[in-house]
Formats: C-alpha cells, structure tokens, sequence
C-alpha cells in the first residue's frame, strides 16, 4: 500500500531502522527487532541505505522482511550522491520487482572515505524524484530540515528547495531530529506559506545514552535546549539515568507535537525496540486517540 493513501485518512506512526554491521551483528537480529517494533502497530517502517550505496541488498532485504513478516509497509531509503542513472534503474527493478512501492529520495553526504565521482548524476535529492516520477510509480517521499540545511543560505532557499521536491512528486516529507520543537513549528508554517501542502512528519530521536547525545551534538547540527542540557551535565555518568531522561524527553516533545496537530511522529529507533517501547507504552493512549 502507498504510504500516501495512509496519510489521505490519519496521520501515521512509524519507526527507522537500519542495516546492521555485518562485522559485528547478523541481520536475523535485525528481523527480531523488527518482530519486536511490530506490537506497537507502526503504519510503516523506513530502512536506511547506504550512502556509498554499498549493502543496497541488506535494505532492500529488510524491507522485503517488513512487506512480508508485519502488518506496515516498509519505505526504503534510496540515497543518490554515489550512483549513476544506471545503478538508480536497476535498484528502481528491484524494488519493483519485491513490490516495495514506498521509496524516500535522498542525496545523501559524500562520505569521508569515498574516492569516486560524487553527484555527478543526480546533484540534488529532487533530480531522483524527477527521474523516478519520470519512469516509474514509486510513492515518493522527502526528507526537511526544521533547523535548515547545512548547505543552504536561508530558511527561504531551503523551503525552496522543499517545494521542488513536492513538484518532482514527493508525497510527504519526514524531518530530520530536533529537539526544540519551535523550529518544526517555524517550518511547517513557511511551508504552508510556500505552497507546500503534503504532509511534514516529525522525525524523533531519544538521545538515550551519551554517546548518542555527543554525536548529535558534534554531527547532526541539531540545537540541544537549555534544559536538556543541564541534565545532561548533571547525569552523563549515570546510564540508567541518561536513559530514563532520554525516554521522558521524547515523550514531552512527542506530546507537544500531537497536542499542536502534528502530521504524524516518525520515531528513529537506531535499531533498539526497548526505546521505541518504552515511549509507545507510557504514551499508548495518546498515541492510539491521535494516529490511529
């Protein structure tokens, strides 16, 4: 099923998962964790892609898993910055062939050890949806950035660039994390104003441990707020502790969300089905009056 004819009747719940290091876990682990996500009645689960495109298999293995073994449709990422029109069309027959409909078009960064071309065919996500739109019959899907995106000058270039993807065919956008939810706000508002009409889902990451926390905070270039912050100064040390500011972080900012009529709530687990619980069951209610 279209994740898009979902959205034309409720807002949806869903989870990201990713393909495991074949060096340090076997995908059968993966598969039981996704056993375990489908008791929280997830709409669809999205599966990362390599951006290298390297372990396209193992994505596109795993959403197969979720079309056949669970009640969601899988929505798989496909990231463009390393493959060619070629390799694009053959991964395009693939999917077709598994009859995996749902696709989410990313560029992707070039990453650190990559030695060949980058962007050479497709420079932008919305020069994949324009060739997918063009030659076959995905349900499409974007990602936004509530903080903007790193390479754009302004809030208006980046929403610019949003409403390409919406007219290259993107049915509904997902966000990336932030942690302030006024930014989603700010962006689904200039959205509107933009002309931009399909669904803006947010993307939540429980920052649950500190490595995690350190990661966001260097990497992604998402804003960490004051109060998140000083507990995370006050009980870095403290795992248990660490954990169970996470989990209540991402409920008050899940409830807010819904409370102010948001499309829906994207939960990346990085493959840990304990957190994705832990916030379905202290907010099940909410959750199944909101997005069911």
């Amino acid at each position: 099923m279209r994740i898009s004819d979902i959205l034309k009747n409720k807002k949806t719940f869903s989870f990201e998962v990713f393909p495991p290091n074949p060096k340090t876990s076997k995908i059968e682990d993966l598969f039981h964790t996704i056993d375990q996500l489908q008791q929280y009645q997830p709409d669809f689960i999205s599966v990362t892609f390599k951006s290298t495109g390297d372990q396209s298999d193992h994505t596109i293995q795993i959403a197969s898993y979720v079309q056949q073994h669970t009640a969601a449709e899988p929505l798989v990422h496909l990231t463009c910055g390393a493959l060619d029109e070629e390799r694009v069309e053959q991964l395009a027959a693939r999917l077709e062939k598994e009859r995996l409909e749902n696709v989410l078009a990313l560029r992707g960064d070039r990453p650190a050890d990559f030695e060949g071309d980058y962007l050479k065919c497709f420079a932008h996500a919305s020069d994949l949806m324009s060739y997918l739109s063009a030659n076959h019959h995905f349900c499409l899907a974007g990602a936004c950035y509530p903080e903007g995106h790193i390479e754009c000058e302004s809030l208006y270039e980046d929403l610019a660039n949003l409403k390409i993807k919406q007219e290259q065919g993107a049915s509904f956008f997902i966000t990336q994390v932030f942690y302030d939810n006024s930014y989603y706000y700010r962006l689904v508002r200039a959205a509107r104003k933009m002309g931009i009409t399909v669904p803006i889902i947010p993307g939540i990451m429980p920052l649950v441990n500190v490595n995690l926390c350190n990661k966001i905070m260097t990497m992604a270039g998402a804003t960490i707020p004051f109060e998140f912050r000083v507990l995370f100064d006050r009980f870095r040390n403290d795992r248990k502790a660490m954990f169970e500011i996470g989990i209540a972080y991402s409920v008050n900012q899940i409830l807010e969300l819904l409370a102010n009529d948001a499309d829906g709530i994207h939960i990346y687990t990085m493959n840990n089905a304990v957190v994705a619980g832990e916030i379905y069951n202290r907010i099940s209610n909410v959750i199944n009056r909101e997005l069911r």
